[in-house]
């Protein structure tokens, strides 16, 4: 598995990039079941930042958007992500509960509960992937910057000619 395909997996959630339990235990080789069971048992290791436990209603979305056509934009709520491929949700269609949501932290601190020499491995190869990801979207963010001071100098231009044509409007100047 590279990268690239790790990039699929990994989907934003609250404003975080997150891989969801059953696709991180598919990766560590451990069962679902055994991954939350850990989870459990160390949750002193897993603060909201490192893991979460979707909602009724992202779960529900979640579901919803697996039976959604292949390529289709999701944008409901707080979960956003352009999937090519409804597969990573596959293993929702039968969950009862909501799925645990991993950040990359999360994902390295499962790999050390789960204490299996596979386990170990992938999670430097998923922390690799999380870094990837950022390391192509820094450009956008630099953009994004860019953009927003360009438009302040914009506005911050068009009042000072606002007021200035005012003033020699009041004072009878052309």
């Amino acid at each position: 598995m590279s990268v690239v395909s790790l990039d699929n997996l990994i989907l934003t959630i609250r404003g975080e990039k997150v891989i969801l339990d059953a696709n991180l235990a598919r990766l560590y080789g451990v069962p679902t079941m055994r991954l939350n069971e850990q989870v459990k048992r160390n949750s002193d290791r897993f603060p909201e930042d490192f893991a979460f436990r979707l909602s009724k209603d992202e779960f529900k979305h979640l579901k919803a958007l697996h039976s959604a056509s292949k390529s289709q934009v999701i944008d409901i709520g707080e979960v956003k992500k352009d999937i090519a491929n409804c597969d990573i949700l596959e293993r929702l269609k039968f969950a009862r509960t909501p799925p645990w949501a991993f950040t990359e932290h999360g994902t390295v601190m499962a790999a050390s509960v789960l204490n299996s020499p596979e386990a170990v491995s992938m999670s430097v190869f998923v922390v690799r992937a999380f870094v990837e990801m950022r390391r192509k979207l820094r450009p956008m963010r630099k953009s994004s910057v860019a953009l927003r001071r360009s438009t302040r100098r914009f506005w911050i231009t068009k009042r000072n000619l606002w007021n200035k044509t005012r003033y020699c409007e009041h004072f009878g100047r052309n």
